[in-house]
């Protein structure tokens, strides 16, 4: 999207505003944005106190309300359901016959599939499933979109508007998700993980932790936006850093005998096996 955009979107229902759904309500809230309304739903009064602070959110909680869940899907063309994996099933009982012909129910629960959700709801409802990742609270998310066998054209592309509020959009076949989700959606651990490990390491050769915050985090982010601004392959860039017989080389020596191309597709096949063992309702 770009910065002078305007995005129209109709009423959209967030059911469970937890970390990842409450990343992208979050990132919606961002100027650029027009929506006929914005509903969200918790378990507890407490987090739904907290999302009635945010401007344009009505946010109700089933803790006061039993009903709030079917409250905030009435007449909302948008519903995005955002609770826990293993509570799905029990949600979209509850709300089915409350969803207006024509809703789009979009998914953004690791692991449960779209056959899932077509099994609970009326044929009137279609579903679209998603794999955002939590950039999406600064409008930097990489979603992977999959349409359901009820989705039209124009479902798919309501979906794929909401999202790209956020960030960029892949539309890819339900069954590159969970392989997606090892990637984008699990990727932002890894880099902070790589973040800390850094950290770590220049704390180690007697940096201040807030000087080594600020090499490490500004790399990264510096690195991130040459990357992105100079259209080049990052083996050149890096290519461009490593000076032969230089220390750049030698370090870069290093990390290569640690396989870090295995450790990553060790890493990612542990999150694929698992994705699927959710699948399986493990």
């Amino acid at each position: 999207m770009s910065a002078d955009a305007v995005v129209k979107l109709p009423v959209i229902a967030f059911l469970g505003a937890g970390s990842m759904a409450g990343a992208i309500l979050s990132g919606l809230l961002r100027p650029g944005l027009e929506a006929d309304g914005i509903r969200a739903t918790n378990r507890t009064a407490a987090k739904a106190e907290a999302l009635a602070t945010l401007p344009g959110v009505t946010s109700l909680s089933t803790e006061a309300d039993p009903a709030a869940n079917r409250t905030a899907v009435a007449g909302a063309k948008l519903v995005v359901v955002g609770v826990k994996p293993a509570m799905v099933p029990d949600l979209l009982r509850e709300i089915a016959d409350a969803l207006e012909p024509g809703t789009v129910v979009v998914s953004v629960a690791a692991g449960v599939t779209v056959a899932t959700f077509e099994s609970l709801l009326p044929e009137h409802v279609s579903v679209v499933r998603t794999m955002p990742n939590t950039p999406a609270i600064v409008g930097r998310a990489v979603t992977g979109v999959a349409s359901g066998t009820r989705s039209s054209e124009a479902d798919l592309a309501l979906a794929v508007s909401l999202f790209e509020t956020v960030g960029d959009v892949l539309v890819v076949p339900e069954a590159q998700l969970d392989a997606l989700s090892t990637i984008s959606g699990s990727g932002p651990a890894y880099v902070f993980y790589l973040i800390e490990q850094l950290t770590a390491t220049a704390i180690d050769l007697g940096f201040t932790p807030e000087q080594a915050a600020l090499m490490v985090q500004g790399t990264f982010r510096g690195a991130s936006e040459l990357l992105a601004h100079s259209g080049e392959h990052p083996a050149e860039l890096r290519r461009r850093v490593t000076s032969p017989k230089g220390t750049t080389e030698r370090a870069i020596a290093v990390l290569e005998e640690a396989a870090l191309k295995q450790t990553f597709d060790s890493a990612t096949q542990a999150a694929l096996a698992r994705a699927r063992e959710l699948a399986a309702g493990a």
